[in-house]
Formats: structure tokens, sequence, C-alpha cells
């Protein structure tokens, strides 16, 4: 079977190690080798965000911590009354 164009090759130990880019960052379909058979195939389905929306999500994010610093408030706090908070909506 041809491989699609632009897809990328990659063995399956590379594909297992770095499969967090895969699933996270990649826009590319993904063939997965082994010993150079066709094992399967990875296609992203969610679309990759622009560079501007990246930049933006970072700054919200660096705004956030500050604004919880300056209120004293850190991530165990946080999780903590996430963790309340699902308790309560479990019953």
């Amino acid at each position: 079977m041809a491989t699609a164009k632009g897809a990328v090759r990659v063995g399956v130990r590379e594909f297992r190690q770095k499969l967090a880019n895969y699933l996270l960052e990649s826009d590319t379909p993904v063939v997965v080798t082994r010993h150079g058979d066709t094992v399967g195939y990875y296609i992203p389905a969610r679309r990759s965000r622009t560079a501007t929306e990246r930049a933006a999500l970072k700054a919200a994010a660096t705004r956030l911590q500050k604004m919880l610093a300056a209120v004293g408030i850190g991530e165990e706090e946080i999780a903590l009354d996430f963790k309340r908070w699902r308790s309560t909506r479990r019953r």
C-alpha cells in the first residue's frame, strides 16, 4: 500500500516514545511501521492551533498565575478545591 502524500513514516518504538507529541501537536498523518512493514496509521482528528492562538493561551496562563499568586492561591489549593467540588457533584 502506498504512503499517503504528506504522511510521516515512523517505527513503532519512535511512535511510542513520542506519542504525546503525535497526539497533541501533530497535524500530519503518521504511518506506523515495524521492521519496515506498515502496522497502523494515526490520523490526527483535532485541528492544530495557530501561533497566535498558542501565544494567547500562554499569555492567559501567565496572567492567571500572576493573579493567583497575588492572592496567595497555589496549585495544591486549586487541586483540593476541585476534588471537593467533584465529590459533591457525584452524589
